[in-house]
């Protein structure tokens, strides 16, 4: 029975990968940002314990944590937690970008790095990052993800190079749109972050509260998170894993159009997928 570590399990694509993994008789250790949530997932049955990415002394925590519960016994871990954080470029602070990252990109790789330790020691070990369709592209009103998200399809590219000569193995997931509370919580960082009214995107930030704010789902194409479980069970158990795992069929059009299509006529693609936000 081999033990993999999920992060960010309080709801959504977290959740039902360390679910799934559990159902297919992993022993999964689970964590979640707020005690609340790791209670709760403990009365469910979970081994869940608290990590919040954006803080050092959390991350350190865990890692110490988990190395008391498991020794060297980590085969695979699935770096899922993270949040988006809304907002034009020209709109978002230094603090607000620097949040960004703590939590996507900076708390990740300090916890690979603990986690690689014990890979190397077993002399084999699976590393998977959920990334996003906005990895692979970018869109506007969307900066700050975008770049956390670019920011870990390089760390990831790189490790994948760096540990070509072991047993451990770095893959990429490439989910697009999945149910979950990426929205809202995307809503609350937006309000919380990015001073709307005074800027000179204020009419199109309109149409981004409109789209926040819709319940259900947005785009027809959404899909459920088991079909991210089925991308990270071939991660963990291809003898063969792929570098890059596209979930959705908007993931699949915007990676191949990029590869075939110019920056200019890219950027027309991008900016008619979405014309309505940056109407005024």
């Amino acid at each position: 029975m081999e033990t993999v570590l999920v992060t960010g399990c309080s709801s959504g694509i977290g959740y039902h990968v360390a679910k799934g993994l559990m159902e297919r008789g992993y022993n999964v250790y689970a964590t979640a940002r707020k005690e609340e949530d790791v209670q709760r997932l403990i009365k469910e049955g979970f081994k869940c314990l608290q990590l919040d990415y954006a803080d050092s002394t959390s991350v350190q925590d865990l890692a110490n944590e988990l190395m008391l519960l498991v020794g060297t016994n980590l085969y695979g871990v699935f770096h899922n937690g993270a949040y988006g954080q809304p907002g034009a470029v020209e709109d978002l602070t230094r603090e607000t970008l620097e949040k960004q990252f703590a939590a996507n990109v900076f708390g990740w790789m300090e916890l690979n790095n603990r986690l690689i330790v014990l890979m190397r020691h077993n002399g084999r070990g699976r590393i998977i990052f959920n990334s996003s369709v906005l990895g692979l592209v970018a869109m506007p009103f969307r900066g700050a993800y975008n770049a956390s998200k670019y920011a870990i399809e390089g760390f990831a590219d790189t490790l994948r190079l760096e540990l070509s000569d072991t047993q451990v193995e770095v893959s990429l997931i490439e989910p697009g749109p999945i149910e979950s509370k990426f929205r809202p919580n995307a809503l609350a960082a937006l309000k919380a972050n990015v001073n709307m009214q005074d800027s000179v995107h204020r009419d199109r930030y309109k149409t981004t509260l409109e789209r926040l704010e819709k319940q259900g789902n947005v785009d027809p194409y959404t899909l459920k998170p088991d079909a991210v479980l089925e991308k990270v069970i071939h991660a963990l158990e291809s003898n063969k894993p792929k570098a890059r795992y596209y979930v959705t069929i908007p993931t699949h059009f915007m990676g191949t159009i990029k590869r075939f299509l110019s920056a200019k006529w890219l950027d027309k693609v991008v900016l008619k997928f979405v014309g309505d936000e940056l109407k005024d």
